[in-house]
């Protein structure tokens, strides 16, 4: 029987349960005061509660533009019978004037003047009477001398700087913001001026991007983080800067370090320096963070990936630092839409299923679109290293534990993160190609925005007649006789009327490693045992040429070895080789062309684009049409190899 190893500590606590471990821990703990101007103490929190010194007026004052007046001599003013004042009986009062001797303030609009022989100042003409106190501020009207104005635990906003400023404080006490260090660790992590230096980064090394991401964060939140050096994977190294660190700063971020491997230390070092609040906490990405109390001072270490550092700092060293600048606790939705900068929360429908892990939070990066009305969102790359999809997202949905199976269709609340605009964004979906690529830029131009979901050309057909889509492309051979795309539009549009708009040809062909050291002629070699190919997802144009040559040359899809890897795009299958992960790929040329590998043509076939009737009454598909038609994207596309633009006229 295994001996399961038992810890002095909470270990794969929940989110919440990590969240309040962790604030419990650190609640009593002092916190540093500092007295200040109310201008200098914007965003900071008051250490006590602000009363006024003196009232808001301290006189009293006209709210308005016109004569001072006694309310009485204007009783019966009306339109019809107005009064006439005697010089003296009345005096003029710009906003914000004292009045004395009178107690009511007529509008000029409600006045004139009539003007006597002699020139004088004349009579006051009222057409309407005023009652005691009306256009007048009183004294204290806005603020009364003792008033509570804001308590312990209120940030500090212009507002308050102005009303303060007007209520006599001259000084306020507030919570200094807490400082934090963040120590980068790992001996692959390389420094920003190396990685810069022009010279070769060997494999294994990446540079440290935790670091710069952590400290635009912090400085976005309103708060400063100092990083420490890069430590290399030495415990004694790692402990001696701990140490140090609880001593100067109010919360420490070890970077990396936090699973189980012979070079991970953290959770050592940190039950050797104090003591352990939890290990592991159930949410993905981020699963391996941890927390300790050192001397006092929280202690966190976030994972090394980039993303899960991310969820590390949202989840756990936003929420402290809240409450380490003296904030009153609020409820984790709050700050979890405060800590990733969410400027609004959206309902949309997920684009396919999706399992979510049994037990675990989970932070999903999601893209946007809406089409026929309905808004839509699906998941982006879920890697926790991938760094183009928390840079690429919309936003995110958190999935709470509870959540299982998705099912397409089911509405997810979205926390967005960027300016978009639904209305003027373009969907795509279908075959991928870095052609398509080209046009984002050149559609934005327009005022809209082109969005890319590739999943190949089926899978755009699909989409676009679920109407999950604004428009497709397509490559797709029918097997039966040769043709392109006509029988599979028929079948998916299912007696709708849908247009098709041929872009160009394009060179498909095997892609192998420079020199092609396999010695790769045709499909005949990828059924050597030799070689290791790598293929395209099922529906996927590409892939559907490939059967169709295989079976041509009397060949068995069993037969190759690597048949059942898939990579998502042309670019991903060309890595694939250029990276000695495989040896061969079906693939456009302009992948093999970017990546500098060998091409064996074997086919030219037509892409297009098909979208249905009322695509042209989306406001921005003219944007679409004018950079597909501009020399400007044809150009780009022929420069990349591998394209044959269609004849105009």
């Amino acid at each position: 029987m295994a001996v399961v190893e038992s810890r002095p500590y909470p270990e794969h606590c929940s989110l919440g349960e990590a969240a309040e471990i962790l604030l419990e821990a650190f609640a009593a703990r002092e916190l540093r005061i500092r007295e200040m101007s109310p201008k200098d103490a914007v965003g900071l929190v008051f250490a006590e509660d602000i009363t006024s010194r003196r009232n808001v007026p301290h006189y009293t004052a006209s709210a308005v533009d016109g004569y001072a007046v006694c309310s009485k001599s204007t009783a019966v003013a009306t339109a019809a019978t107005p009064v006439a004042l005697e010089s003296g009986n009345y005096s003029w009062v710009n906003t914000g004037m004292p009045l004395t001797g009178f107690d009511a303030v007529v509008m000029v609009e409600d006045t004139s003047i009539d003007i006597d022989a002699s020139g004088g100042s004349g009579r006051l003409i009222v057409s309407r009477g005023v009652t005691q106190g009306e256009n007048v501020r009183a004294v204290g009207e806005d603020v009364m001398h003792g008033q509570m104005l804001a308590c312990v635990g209120d940030a500090v906003t212009p507002a308050l700087v102005s009303l303060l400023l007007c209520a006599g404080v001259k000084t306020v006490s507030v919570f200094e913001r807490p400082r934090t260090l963040f120590i980068p660790t790992g001996n692959e992590i390389v420094a920003h001026n190396a990685w810069f230096s022009g010279g070769k980064i060997e494999a294994g090394f990446v540079v440290d991007s935790n670091s710069a991401y952590a400290k635009s964060l912090f400085e976005r939140w309103g708060y400063s983080l100092d990083v420490g050096p890069i430590l290399p994977d030495d415990p004694e190294i790692i402990s001696e800067a701990v140490a140090r660190g609880v001593l100067g700063y109010d919360l420490v971020i070890v970077s990396a370090g936090s699973a189980k491997g012979s070079r991970d230390h953290s959770e050592k070092i940190f039950s050797k320096l104090g003591k352990m609040l939890f290990r592991y906490v159930r949410m993905k990405p981020g699963r391996p963070a941890m927390a300790a109390d050192i001397n006092g001072t929280p202690v966190l270490c976030s994972p090394g990936f980039p993303m899960s550092c991310a969820v590390t700092l949202w989840s756990l060293a936003y929420p402290l630092l809240k409450m380490m600048s003296g904030e009153r606790s609020e409820p984790a939705e709050r700050y979890i839409k405060e800590a990733i900068s969410s400027s609004e929360t959206i309902k949309a429908s997920l684009m396919s299923n999706h399992s979510s892990p049994a037990g675990m939070t989970e932070w999903l990066r999601v893209k946007c679109a809406e089409v026929e009305g309905r808004t839509l969102c699906w998941q982006m790359s879920a890697g926790a290293s991938v760094l183009w999809a928390l840079a690429e997202s919309d936003g995110i949905a958190v999935l709470p534990e509870s959540s299982l199976e998705l099912p397409r269709g089911m509405e997810v609340t979205i926390h967005i993160t960027r300016r978009i605009d639904l209305s003027h964004r373009l969907l795509f979906q279908g075959s991928d190609d870095p052609a398509v690529g080209l046009l984002v830029s050149m559609v934005k131009k327009s005022g809209a925005e082109l969005v890319i979901r590739a999943v190949g050309s089926m899978g755009g057909l699909a989409a676009l007649s679920r109407d999950d889509a604004h428009f497709a492309a397509a490559h797709l051979l029918d097997l039966s006789d040769g043709t392109y795309n006509t029988s599979y539009i028929k079948q998916f549009a299912n007696g709708r009327n849908w247009h098709r708009k041929l872009i160009f040809h394009r060179e498909q062909g095997i892609i192998a490693a420079p020199g092609n050291p396999k010695k790769i002629i045709g499909f005949e070699d990828l059924t050597s045992g030799d070689v290791m190919f790598e293929n395209r997802q099922p529906g996927a144009g590409t892939r559907v040429l490939l059967d169709y040559m295989l079976a041509e040359h009397g060949l068995n899809s069993s037969d190759v070895p690597g048949y059942d890897r898939i990579s998502i795009t042309h670019l991903e299958a060309a890595n694939k080789v250029a990276s000695g992960v495989a040896d061969a790929a079906l693939g456009i040329k302009a992948a093999a062309d970017a990546l500098g590998l060998d091409f064996i043509s074997v086919a030219q076939e037509p892409y297009e684009l098909v979208f249905s009737e009322r695509f042209d009454e989306h406001p921005t598909a003219s944007a679409l049409f004018e950079a597909l038609d501009s020399d400007e994207w044809k150009s780009e596309v022929m420069r990349m190899g591998g394209y044959l633009m269609p004849v105009s006229g």
